[in-house]
């Protein structure tokens, strides 16, 4: 069982967050809170997994919150899940330390594989926010510098979507070795070291749309 606790300081997202995350077999939530104080209290006397929290709340908020939160519980791995993707909200919480970020437009399956994912140490990002990111650290660069085959771009709109590489594999009809394969010829033509960076620069060089 993965252990959760939600963080939010509107009643009814946590009401819906609480009642969609419930649905999975494998998750338990343990612990809300309505701020950040709330929120520091809660996880340290549960020790979750996981920590799934809005940004903008009563304080402490953001990337502070995010920053004590693995300060005191080292283990916890923090998702962010707000409706925000501007810099001044972004840049901070990755600094902290947050593992992902997700936008609240998210699928529920999308929100459901990123919360796995978080916790077993893997990054997760929306779209926008790893454009975002990558566009901070890299240039632009023309749309016909990456030249990935029919078969590779299909390998990446699967990732953009979440799936994992056993998913695509099997979407594909494909086997998950091939999948690898596929990847990491991905990841040395656009430059990147991993997943969440090669949809950014897909997305940011129009490679997807």
């Amino acid at each position: 069982m993965l252990r959760l606790v939600v963080v939010d300081d509107h009643p009814v997202v946590r009401d819906g967050l609480r009642g969609m995350l419930g649905t999975q077999p494998d998750f338990e939530i343990v612990g809300e809170a309505a701020s950040g104080g709330e929120a520091l209290t809660v996880v340290a006397a549960v020790r979750p997994d996981v920590v799934l929290t809005d940004l903008r709340m009563p304080d402490p908020s953001g990337g502070t919150l995010i920053r004590l939160l693995r300060e005191r519980v080292p283990g916890v791995r923090v998702l962010v899940l707000t409706t925000h993707d501007t810099d001044s909200d972004v840049l901070p919480a990755v600094e902290a330390g947050a593992i992902g970020y997700l936008l609240k437009d998210a699928p529920r399956e999308e929100l459901f594989r990123a919360v796995r994912a978080a916790a077993r140490g893997e990054a997760v990002l929306a779209p926008s926010v790893a454009a975002l990111l990558l566009g901070r650290i890299r240039p632009h660069r023309p749309l016909g510098e990456a030249r990935l085959s029919a078969r590779e771009r299909e390998v990446l709109a699967l990732v953009a979507r979440g799936r994992t590489n056993r998913e695509a594999a099997a979407e594909l009809h494909i086997s998950e070795a091939t999948v690898k394969t596929h990847l990491l010829h991905i990841y040395a033509k656009l430059e990147v070291p991993d997943r969440a960076s090669a949809v950014a620069a897909a997305f940011q060089r129009g490679i997807l749309t």
